[in-house]
């Protein structure tokens, strides 16, 4: 599908809005507590929904653009970093496996430049996918962090669930497909390029 030249379309407005949403993500960040906890959950978690829905959306109304394309996975990135390295202060998450994450994100967006340049497509696998919702589904549970009672509040220790502990689970499986994925974009890469 050939980018349309019409920038502010409602796809690149909502990706717009993703970005928009990282200083107020940033500032309740600075915060400890239930209450900031919650917010920047639900934060997190509209930008995740708008993730999904500008792609449907451009892709249903075919109004794909340059903008968007270059827009898109930046601002992914974007409110994912901030909202891990902002996790780091509050004890929640490993520096060194953010480092790692970064690190890797840096590595594939300059493959995928020099694959460009050089008029080369690589095309990205599920792995990517995959990893991207646990991703988002980790970040969830690490920014809720407490335990919470389900139930309507009815306290007993069986209806408790650590929301860290499940932010971590699915933390620990989003760092092994961002490995898996990142190994796997590398092969490819390499293979393209030794043709």
């Amino acid at each position: 599908m050939k980018p349309r030249s019409v920038p502010l379309n409602i796809p690149n407005m909502l990706t717009l809005g993703r970005v928009a949403c990282i200083p107020l993500l940033v500032v309740l960040l600075l915060f400890e507590g239930r209450s900031a906890a919650f917010w920047a959950a639900m934060i997190f978690s509209v930008a995740a929904i708008t993730d999904w829905l500008d792609g449907y959306l451009a892709r249903r109304w075919q109004e794909v653009t340059v903008l968007g394309k270059f827009l898109d996975p930046l601002a992914d990135k974007l409110i994912v970093m901030a909202a891990l390295i902002m996790l780091i202060p509050h004890g929640r998450i490993p520096a060194w496996a953010v480092f790692v994450l970064l690190a890797r994100e840096i590595l594939i967006t300059g493959l995928r430049s020099i694959a460009s340049s050089e008029g080369i497509v690589i095309a990205a696998s599920n792995l990517g996918k995959y990893k991207t919702i646990f991703q988002m589904v980790a970040i969830i549970g690490l920014l809720l962090h407490y335990d919470y009672y389900w139930f309507f509040g009815l306290r007993h220790e069986w209806l408790q669930v650590s929301m860290h502990r499940f932010g971590m689970l699915y933390f620990a499986v989003a760092f092994v497909l961002t490995i898996w994925s990142g190994g796997d974009y590398l092969l490819k890469f390499f293979r393209v390029l030794c043709k």
